[in-house]
């Protein structure tokens, strides 16, 4: 049995990019919040007696079924109910930050200039837009190998399609958020 603290360390350390990753894909905070509780929740009643190693891909595993169980939730209740108003965006004022994303361990994000901190927020800004305007597979592939660091298997296994799929993915999505990026102004 793994102990408690464990599960809860590993939990910790991946709620905020499962949060931001469930924020792009339905672009609503509350509903992002649920899904990532959801997978929290089944990851521990489920998969805790499981090694400590697999957690990672079973998590985004989880997470990815818990996103596509909401949509499918919403197609029906939006059948149901016309309720146009599910389709507007919601406001981003949650207290996650993409800016501590960049922190690094000897702080030092703030010996930068004020015009470099301001030119870093927004890039982050323009970038993250764009990367919320990536269709959903898309968008998929590009966070968990690029922002969750997942190499083109565990990608795979996590969405459900094949390694060839993935890289394709992946390069239309790179090469979407570098035209997009150019039009802005914005070469890296």
């Amino acid at each position: 049995m793994v102990p408690d603290k464990e599960l809860s360390d590993f939990l910790k350390s991946v709620e905020k990019r499962a949060f931001k990753r469930a924020v792009y894909a339905v672009r609503s905070d509350d509903a992002a919040l649920d899904i990532v509780q959801e997978a929290m929740i089944k990851l521990a009643e489920k998969y805790a007696d499981r090694p400590p190693a697999e957690w990672p891909l079973l998590f985004q595993r989880i997470l990815s079924n818990a996103t596509m169980d909401w949509f499918r939730r919403e197609k029906v209740r939006n059948a149901v109910m016309q309720n146009l108003s599910d389709f507007e965006g919601a406001d981003d004022d949650g207290d996650f930050d993409l800016l501590e994303m960049l922190h690094t361990l000897d702080g030092s994000l703030g010996t930068e200039s004020a015009l470099d901190a301001v030119s870093r927020t927004q890039i982050l800004s323009a970038v993250e837009s764009e990367v919320a305007e990536l269709p959903t597979r898309q968008r998929e592939a590009f966070l968990l190998r690029y922002w969750e660091e997942f190499d083109v298997a565990e990608t795979a296994a996590v969405m459900g399609c094949s390694e060839g799929s993935v890289k394709t993915h992946c390069s239309r999505a790179v090469h979407a958020l570098a035209k997009a990026l150019r039009a802005r102004g914005i070469t890296l």
